[in-house]
């Protein structure tokens, strides 16, 4: 089945490509051009904000680290001229997007606009403590930066992981590092993004052509087009239960969010909705779900929408008052070149989901064969994907409820789904 994104109200879906050097971002971006202008989509190319600026004549050993002042309102900070070009090199990157994406939002047909790297690349490339004055001297922060800017970022990962007979850096005049660089900025480009609510990791487990497909259809997946056998992937997502969590020092980098999820009233029975608070330091962001099944019920389809606040304090009013109010804290981190999300249930809530811990990704492995190569500290128990058990909507219920009963009772909304995002 194909849907039809071609209605009143055009999409605009807004990507980013990130990655080490020599990753393939380049031929991705067009790949995806192609196949997406196939479909009758406008495709904007964001260009490399970094790239355009050293093409011009830049170079980092000409930055002294003498310090200037920058000041905004009352606040006074110092940067090193380094510094202070990364500060500028953002601000670039962040008006040449809104510059395409003011022309995507007047077009009239379905647009995507692809960006070469997004704003929290930046973080990459400078100390922690450069990055977090930069921030608040610009009345920046990173949910709106990261979470609420682009609906999906893919990170592919560099060949000096996992394909490094294909690593070069001849055929790019701003590309420099070697090997070990390259590794380094990869995982710092990864750690980076840690958080997005929507990440795909491409790794050099295929060969390249292979890899562009799995770009392709990761991007197609998330906006929910059916590619049909044009791309042939075998992810798929895992769900696993985690017994414990350890202490923080264990994990790789993470991002911890607070998450609220409420259910709402639908006029059709066989349709879940619900809304979504997202956010860290009491900086949030909004989305609204509907699940349903598609006309021929052969699978279900996910609709996820970016709201705002005011629109999700008036949804608030249409809370199905037969479930709980479900309260997470959501881990975010990568690890193995998989991007993991593992959900940490929080009272108050029922008595089943007490002390739950739910640890979810995308990938091509078996439940087995990632099991194999998670480290033991997150002590996961066994794999429960596709286990009505641990389907959130059936969780939240406050009424006690058979497994097996609710399976029968909520069959719309079981097995495996697509995902369409909307503006």
């Amino acid at each position: 089945m194909t849907l039809d994104l071609e209605k009143k109200d055009n999409t605009v879906y807004r990507l980013v490509l990130t990655g080490g050097p020599c990753s393939g971002k380049t031929t991705g971006q067009a790949r995806l051009c192609t196949f997406f202008e196939n479909l009758g989509w406008k495709v904007y190319r964001v260009p490399e904000a970094a790239t355009v600026l050293l093409n011009g004549g830049v170079r980092f050993p000409d930055l002294t680290p003498d310090e200037v002042r920058t000041q905004n309102s009352s606040k006074k900070r110092m940067f090193t001229a380094a510094e202070k070009f990364q500060e500028n090199l953002l601000k670039t990157m962040m008006a040449m997007e809104e510059t395409y994406f003011a022309l995507a939002s007047t077009c009239n047909r379905n647009c995507l606009v692809i960006c070469d790297r997004g704003t929290m690349d930046a973080s990459a490339f400078i100390p922690k403590d450069t990055w977090e004055k930069m921030l608040s001297v610009n009345g920046w922060n990173a949910v709106q930066l990261r979470d609420n800017r682009y609906n999906q970022v893919v990170h592919l990962i560099t060949a000096a992981n996992g394909a490094e007979e294909f690593y070069n850096y001849e055929d790019n005049s701003c590309r420099f590092e070697g090997m070990d660089l390259a590794r380094v900025r990869d995982v710092r480009a990864a750690e980076a993004w840690v958080g997005h609510p929507y990440i795909d990791v491409i790794d050099n487990s295929t060969d390249f052509d292979t890899k562009l497909r799995r770009l392709i259809a990761s991007v197609c997946r998330r906006i929910g087009i059916d590619t049909g056998d044009r791309l042939a992937t075998n992810s798929h997502k895992l769900k696993f239960l985690v017994s414990s969590v350890v202490p923080d020092n264990m994990f790789p980098p993470f991002q911890d969010f607070e998450v609220v999820h409420d259910y709402l009233v639908t006029a059709n029975p066989k349709i879940q909705a619900r809304l979504r608070k997202r956010g860290q330091n009491g900086i949030w962001s909004y989305m609204h779900t509907q699940r349903r099944r598609d006309i021929n019920n052969t699978q279900v389809i996910e609709v996820k929408r970016q709201i705002t606040h005011r629109d999700y304090i008036n949804m608030l009013s249409q809370r199905d008052d037969k479930h709980h109010r479900v309260l997470k804290r959501r881990r975010s981190f990568m690890l193995n070149n998989i991007y993991m999300q593992m959900d940490i249930y929080k009272s108050p809530c029922h008595p089943r989901c007490e002390g739950l811990i739910l640890l979810e990704t995308y990938t091509t492995l078996t439940g087995n064969e990632l099991i194999g190569r998670l480290p033991e500290f997150l002590n996961v128990t066994k794999e429960v994907t596709g286990d009505p058990s641990y389907s959130m909507f059936n969780l939240s219920f406050k009424s006690e409820w058979t497994p097996s009963k609710l399976k029968h009772e909520n069959n719309c909304v079981d097995g495996a789904y697509r995902t369409i995002i909307e503006n």
